[in-house]
């Protein structure tokens, strides 16, 4: 599954799965300073309970490495994952 990198606004961007022209998955932030707030997760009905929010969010948190953002988790998706999983220890935005 490839996920196009897409630019928003002015500071908002997202990375989202088309298919046929339609975005049936994307997770969206806005670039404050060095942080990436990710705000939004979304995956259409016909992809859910196939891990597409986990992929989109490991693609959010390589594209913060390579930028050495952190990232703030404002999304209920995001938040979760970020209590549940380890991996994301490096990209947290320290409390």
């Amino acid at each position: 599954m490839k996920f196009n990198f897409t630019k928003l606004e002015e500071e908002e961007f997202a990375f989202q799965y088309e298919r046929d022209g339609e975005v049936l998955a994307e997770i969206s932030w806005t670039v404050l300073g060095n942080v990436m707030a990710v705000e939004h997760t979304f995956v259409s009905p016909e992809l859910r309970g196939q891990g597409v929010a986990k992929k989109l969010l490991d693609r959010a948190a390589q594209y913060a490495r390579e930028h050495d953002y952190k990232i703030e988790p404002i999304c209920s998706y995001v938040v979760t994952a970020f209590e549940r999983y380890d991996e994301y220890n490096d990209v947290k935005i320290e409390a």
